[in-house]
């Protein structure tokens, strides 16, 4: 991406779809926690990944039910874990217009190294931006107050990039945030 209005442009998509997503979600009434997009190390679209305490109880009592690891053990070992949650890739098919705005971005694989990071930090940008506009609306604070969420957006393999993010979207004296660095940061 070259310019700060392609950014701000594939950011207002990203954001349009994750606001459905997100509110969709927070219908069922739970107090979330935490919220991410997350992407691939090679800038692949978003998908969305939420965590609430009520889904985390229910994750870490079925797991409980399935081996012989206490739930609370469970519980601390997959908190934080976007792929563990029962949200995890929500309502991913209505990203179907992200993932084409995505494909029809320069091949990731394609470029050359500076290139190559140029692109990715671009595509990582419109993902914070577009978390950004909707905590700006006060979508994060829907079921609970907005500190008690971590609102994210995660590059999988972790990468200390999540962590810089993390705090440019969230207080650092929230609970949660404070939560989230003790926890889980890189």
């Amino acid at each position: 991406m070259k310019t700060t209005q392609e950014i701000e442009t594939l950011a207002a998509e990203i954001a349009g779809v994750a606001r459905t997503s997100f509110r969709t979600l927070f219908e069922n009434g739970e107090r979330y926690y935490y919220c991410t997009p997350f992407t691939t190390g090679e800038g692949h679209a978003p998908s969305i990944s939420a965590w609430s305490w009520e889904a985390l109880e229910r994750e870490a009592a079925r797991q409980e039910d399935e081996s012989e690891t206490p739930g609370s053990t469970i519980a601390e070992l997959i908190k934080w874990s976007y792929a563990d949650s029962p949200y995890c890739c929500f309502r991913d098919e209505d990203f179907d217009h992200v993932k084409q705005l995505f494909m029809d971005r320069p091949s990731i694989a394609e470029l050359a190294a500076d290139e190559w990071n140029r692109e990715f930090d671009s595509r990582l940008k419109a993902m914070e931006l577009a978390m950004k506009m909707l905590d700006d609306e006060g979508m994060f604070a829907m079921n609970q107050p907005r500190d008690s969420v971590c609102v994210l957006v995660e590059v999988m393999p972790p990468d200390e990039i999540n962590t810089q993010i993390a705090l440019r979207l969230n207080r650092a004296e929230s609970p949660a945030m404070q939560a989230w660095l003790a926890e889980a940061a890189e």
